[in-house]
């Protein structure tokens, strides 16, 4: 059971390639970065643990597909993690 309508998939990474399974972008797609920001809505600090975790995981990955040409530092953390950044308070 994942919550979601019938019919509606979620939009989760397919690895080791790390693309959207539903629409074959670059994971997280603005639809699971939207679900993402949804789900840890109170817990910010909780979401960029779980990306930094998920980006170590993808580097990993990526890695192992193509040694010769890992994925560049700035752009994948730019992917993975630098879109959570907290909200600032008011």
């Amino acid at each position: 059971m994942t919550g979601l309508p019938d019919g509606v998939r979620p939009h989760l990474p397919l690895r080791p390639l790390w693309l959207c399974r539903v629409c074959g972008t670059p994971w997280p797609c603005a639809t699971a970065r939207l679900k993402l920001k949804c789900e840890y809505a109170d817990d910010r600090t909780g979401l960029s643990v779980y990306l930094c975790s998920v980006l170590h995981e993808a580097i990993a990955d990526l890695c192992r597909l193509d040694p010769a040409n890992p994925p560049a530092p700035h752009a994948t953390f730019t992917r993975f993690v630098a879109w959570a950044k907290p909200r600032l308070p008011d």
